[in-house]
Order: C-alpha cells, then structure tokens, then sequence
C-alpha cells in the first residue's frame, strides 16, 4: 500500500471536535498503521475542478494512492480495510461479510435520521413549525438506535471480542451524535462509544484532525 493522501477542511466547521468524516478515514488509517498525507481544502477550492474530480459531490474526504481516488468515507475505510487482511476485517468470508454489513448499516440506516435531527436542531429552529418538527426528528433517531442497542446488548463489539471496521464506522455515526443528547438515552451504546474513543487510534486521529483546526485558529 502506498502513502495515500486525504484531503480535509482547511477551516473546520465543527472547531476540531472530530465531527467531519475525514475523522473516520484517519481512523481507519491509524488502526492499520498506515502513514498517509493530508491535503487541505477551503470551501472554495472544493467547487473547482480540481476537487470536483476526486468529489464530484464536492466535499470531503476524499483518498488518493497512486492511480487510484476514492471518495465517500465508507468506500475509503473499506478500501484501507481491504489493504490490511485480518485488522479491521476477519479472514473468514462469512465474518466479513457481517462485518461490511454492519458499515452499510451505520451509513444507510443509522445515521440518515441522525443527520435529520442535526439539520432541525441546528438549521430549523427558527421556523415556524420548530416545535412540532423536532420530536419527529427524535422519534425517527431513536428508532435506528433502539434496534441497534438491543442488538448489541453488552457485547464489547458488534460481531465478536474483536474490533472491526464495522465498528469503527458504528461508532463513527454515533460518535458525531452525541452532541444531540439522543444516544445518551441508550447506555450501553454510550458505553459503545466510549470504548471507541479509549482506543489509541482514535485517539492518535482525533489530535491529528485537532491540530489542523489549532493551527488555522492561531493562524487566522
């Protein structure tokens, strides 16, 4: 594998609290202990050409290595993945395939209604139907987290003793939602989370994604 290079916010909106999902991408890169290069964009520089070839969506992250870009952070996570057999996914097929599923789910079906409860927490307060909008926002979050608490019950992991990339990208959705207080109502997943963030490469990855927000402030 050689050193790719992501790219990320040169100004972070969350003010480096991890929430951008170049956040999951380092993560994965500091579980296999791949070194890699971080490439920042403005928000200008993510609608010129340049950007919008590797995004075409124009946003971030995205991941080059050699001939090779990607964007979207689960097709980038399960591509390192992929690069380092055994780490984030189990040799057996049938594991893995669970485990891929798994990161399907925290994309497809966990964080969707996630995402819709920030955008009314956050965007919609002033609107007139604010206060009719938001408890559907926190039925819809807490249906997905729900199933998925009693699913994992108190498991460490969601397929195993083992940490997998289907966790990291889990813990990577509920991770930017603990600021809505919704995944707080469910303790084992809070648990969950906090076991994610004890481990050293989340750890390593979240200063690294800090430092950059540090260094633009003190810039500025």
């Amino acid at each position: 594998m050689n050193r790719p290079t992501i790219t990320a916010f040169q100004v972070s909106p969350d003010r480096g609290r991890g929430l951008a999902r170049d956040m999951r991408v380092r993560w994965a890169l500091e579980e296999v202990g791949q070194a890699y290069d971080v490439r920042l964009v403005s928000f200008e520089q993510m609608k010129q050409p340049a950007h919008l070839a590797l995004h075409p969506f124009g946003q971030i992250p995205t991941y080059e290595e050699g001939d090779l870009a990607l964007f979207e952070s689960g097709s980038i996570v399960l591509h390192i993945a992929e690069q380092r057999a055994g780490l984030l996914l189990p040799a057996d097929s049938n594991a893995r395939a669970r485990v891929i599923t798994w990161m399907f789910a925290a994309l497809n079906t966990v964080e969707p209604p996630l995402v819709e409860l920030t955008a009314a927490k956050v965007f919609e307060r002033d609107q007139p139907w604010y206060g009719q909008r938001l408890p559907l926002a926190f039925e819809r979050a807490r249906k997905p987290l729900g199933d998925l608490s009693r699913r994992l019950g108190d498991a460490q992991w969601l397929e195993s003793d083992a940490f997998t990339a289907g966790d990291l990208m889990m813990i990577g959705v509920l991770f930017r939602a603990k600021g809505l207080g919704v995944v707080d109502e469910y303790p084992n997943l809070s648990a969950y989370v906090a076991r994610g963030e004890a481990r050293p490469a989340f750890k390593r990855a979240f200063d690294a994604q800090l430092a950059v927000f540090k260094h633009s402030s003190e810039g500025a």
